[in-house]
């Protein structure tokens, strides 16, 4: 396995050595092969722009769609050309605006949460470090892929401007013993994911959508007391990105329960709505629906069931129907262990 990881890995920095003009070539390629070809979750795309945007005509939509396969292929190129880019021409490429907020905040002891979604170049963030204070440590989470060896490769890519990769089961620990060492920091969360069955406690109105929404950035951020900010990418033209800091709040406790989520998604919708093309719709993000969601929870216990099929779900609803109707189910749910 080790000769693969070096293989891989000797291909991938090669490749990377190519100027960027040459990949955004080879991105053109791509985009023929991916889309026009192979078709690659077609459906799952036009499906997602179709009920995010109702009010654009079908013509918009497909122009939408087409603008889609383009940003990502080359997001593709360009997250390979991350491994060589040097610190001047990372610098150069992607601009962080509003750092010197930030700074504050690390200057008088307190860390940040960072909000992002999958948008825009999410892989170049991980250049934080060239911008903030080096007092702080700068760090993402992150899921741990199932091939080992592509999970040391791109913790070497993510890694190799001073910002540490932090796995998602490791987040409360490692969170915990920077603040026993005193350590400042600076974490990023991607939090527009589907969160699983027995892991929604809430929903909100996300483009066009009724949407289970992950809540676990927020209760680090009010047990940690971290300053929560919004990071709003913008694709300036091809190969160029600004990321602007937005302060949400430095007193996460004090917001209401789930206002930091719904503050959180209603910024990333206007950065999405602004040039919608940038956004990763070819995840299925609205596979889980709020209807299923009352069939597999049981009101009585406060659990969720994630084992039954929905015709089995159905028929033990029918043979019980003197149970908590679907329209009663509450919005919020906190789980057991939550």
């Amino acid at each position: 396995m080790r000769i693969v990881h070096y293989l891989i890995y000797s291909l991938w920095w090669l490749l990377s050595l190519l100027p960027l003009w040459v990949h955004y070539l080879l991105s053109d390629l791509i985009y023929l092969l991916v889309y026009r070809v192979a078709h690659y979750r077609v459906r799952v795309v036009r499906k997602n722009i179709e009920e995010s945007f109702p009010e654009k005509s079908a013509d918009e939509q497909r122009a939408v769609e087409r603008g889609f396969y383009h940003w990502f292929c080359d997001y593709l190129v360009e997250s390979v050309k991350l491994m060589t880019m040097s610190e001047r021409q990372m610098r150069r490429r992607l601009v962080f605006r509003g750092t010197e907020v930030v700074d504050e905040v690390v200057s008088q002891g307190q860390s940040c949460a960072v909000y992002l979604g999958h948008y825009c170049n999410w892989e170049w963030i991980t250049s934080l470090p060239l911008w903030v204070t080096p007092k702080a440590q700068c760090g993402q989470i992150y899921h741990v892929l199932e091939n080992a060896e592509f999970d040391k490769l791109f913790l070497k890519l993510r890694q190799r401007f001073g910002a540490v990769c932090i796995p998602m089961a490791e987040t409360p620990r490692r969170l915990i013993k920077y603040r026993q060492q005193g350590q400042p920091v600076i974490i990023g969360y991607i939090s527009d994911q589907v969160p699983f069955w027995n892991n929604i406690h809430h929903w909100c109105q996300f483009l066009n959508h009724d949407t289970p929404v992950l809540t676990g950035t927020e209760r680090l951020a009010r047990q940690t007391g971290h300053a929560v900010f919004y990071l709003d990418v913008r694709r300036l033209r091809r190969g160029y990105y600004e990321a602007e800091f937005q302060l949400i709040s430095r007193e996460p406790k004090q917001m209401a329960d789930f206002a930091i989520t719904d503050e959180y998604f209603r910024r990333l919708e206007a950065s999405i709505r602004r040039e919608p093309a940038c956004y990763l719709w070819s995840h299925n993000r609205w596979k889980r629906t709020r209807e299923e969601f009352n069939l597999r929870y049981d009101p009585q216990t406060g659990r969720v069931d994630i084992i039954s099929s929905v015709e089995e779900l159905k028929q033990r609803k029918a043979e019980k129907p003197d149970e908590t109707a679907e329209n009663d189910m509450p919005t919020i749910v906190k789980q057991p262990n939550s």
